[in-house]
């Protein structure tokens, strides 16, 4: 529904500008580049992500743990062996990634690798498993796509009605009435669709972590983890608005109002998701 809801706002703006500026094929143009985008970023979006983490791939010898909890739990998943990378940052997270099952990465942080046992690493393994199982990859990438595409289209008719581009019309009234509804729309549609991507991000952290404790059998490891996490206050040193949703908590490192956070954070708050992992 959300996805449906996304393109919706993408087909809106480019009806609307089709309309303002009287050129139907603006209108086909806008949906097939948004479509074109998807197909681009998704396929390449691995590397894509991998390159704006600084992340660097985990050897086996090196990583011994960490490889093979990740090898036995995609065994248990009943998932091809992902590509296992690490981020050299204190900052204790980790992230899924890539384009399908077949193409998957899973990285974490050396921060976490140090301060979990390996209970709670299970815990978080299976998590990021879950989204590969679950293909919360190609609902991220698609939304994130989406969002960037909005905003450029938002910028575009700003930039358009700046540098006086208009559409022909005698009845000055109606043309002003309709610059001002374009501007709202150019200034409401980025945080619009902002707003759907971080409530998609929330969706599916949940449903991951429910997927992770049914992978483990031991629901615990993963809300001990969270709180771990949760108590490092630090952000992570090398981070990207492009990939914060994808990683297992706020690569910001704070928090602000709990009413707040509801619409804007990209992960729904610690407390929600250990009680429901916990019932606590």
């Amino acid at each position: 529904m959300l996805m449906t809801v996304f393109f919706g706002v993408v087909i809106a703006l480019g009806w609307f500008f089709s309309y303002y500026y009287q050129n139907p094929s603006i209108l086909y143009f806008f949906v097939l580049f948004s479509v074109g985008m998807n197909i681009v970023s998704y396929w390449f979006s691995d590397k894509i992500v991998i390159k704006l983490a600084g992340a660097k791939e985990a050897k086996r010898e090196e990583y011994f743990d960490f490889y093979t909890s990740v090898e036995n739990l995609a065994i248990t998943a009943g998932l091809p062996m992902p590509k296992v990378y690490v981020v050299n940052d204190p900052a204790p997270n980790a992230f899924a990634t890539g384009r399908d099952k077949n193409h998957a990465v899973i990285c974490a942080t050396t921060g976490l690798l140090q301060i979990l046992e390996k209970n709670e690493l299970e815990g978080v393994l299976a998590h990021e498993l879950s989204h590969i199982g679950n293909r919360d990859m190609l609902v991220s990438t698609v939304a994130v796509v989406l969002v960037g595409f909005v905003s450029i289209l938002a910028d575009f008719f700003m930039r358009s009605m700046l540098f006086g581009g208009h559409r022909d019309n005698d009845d000055s009234k109606a043309g002003g009435v309709l610059m001002i509804v374009g501007i709202i729309l150019s200034i409401l549609a980025p945080i619009f669709a902002t707003l759907i991507q971080l409530a998609i991000s929330r969706k599916r952290e949940f449903l991951a972590d429910a997927s992770g404790a049914l992978l483990t059998r031991y629901p615990e490891g993963l809300a001990n983890a969270l709180r771990k996490i949760s108590q490092y206050s630090q952000p992570m040193r090398k981070q990207s608005s492009a990939i914060a949703h994808l990683y297992l908590a706020d690569p910001k490192g704070y928090k602000i109002g709990k009413r707040i956070s509801g619409l804007f954070a990209t992960h729904p708050p610690v407390e929600d998701r250990i009680k429901a992992l916990t019932g606590k």
